[in-house]
């Protein structure tokens, strides 16, 4: 779509969605932009990856929650602290990182006992919700 096009989406009968394109943001080292749209009047945006694009850095990875020792950020925001070490033995419950966002503090537990097997969180990095963090085997 151009800018400031807009279309009609029929769902079903008696259901039409109306979409107007705004603009997209600039491309992204990860291969996505954001998308500004309206959706019957209301102001949206959405990520997308742009196919027409290539990454210049690798897509970040999600935790699986079908893995119970994957742990990812619980919000988006920044790691204000890392308490634990690689290979480092913990416990459930015990403490693996602080996050901020929004001037508000969250802790990050441990979801089972065993070994950080992975640690990619670091202080000072920005993550997206659910981003992996740790692994602990």
């Amino acid at each position: 779509m151009k800018t400031g096009e807009e279309i009609s989406v029929e769902l079903e009968p008696g259901k039409t969605l109306v979409v107007k394109f705004l603009t997209k943001s600039d491309p992204r080292p990860d291969g996505t932009r954001t998308v500004f749209f309206e959706l019957n009047g209301q102001p949206r945006e959405a990520h997308v990856r742009d196919a027409s694009i290539r990454a210049t850095e690798a897509e970040k990875r999600k935790a699986d929650p079908n893995q119970p020792g994957e742990v990812g950020a619980p919000t988006p925001g920044m790691v204000a602290a890392v308490a634990v070490e690689l290979n480092q033995p913990v416990k459930k419950g015990d403490r693996l990182a602080t996050m901020e966002a929004m001037k508000m503090q969250t802790t990050i537990y441990a979801p089972m006992d065993g070994k950080i097997t992975q640690k990619l969180a670091q202080p000072g990095l920005v993550v997206d919700a659910k981003e992996l963090l740790f692994v602990i085997g």
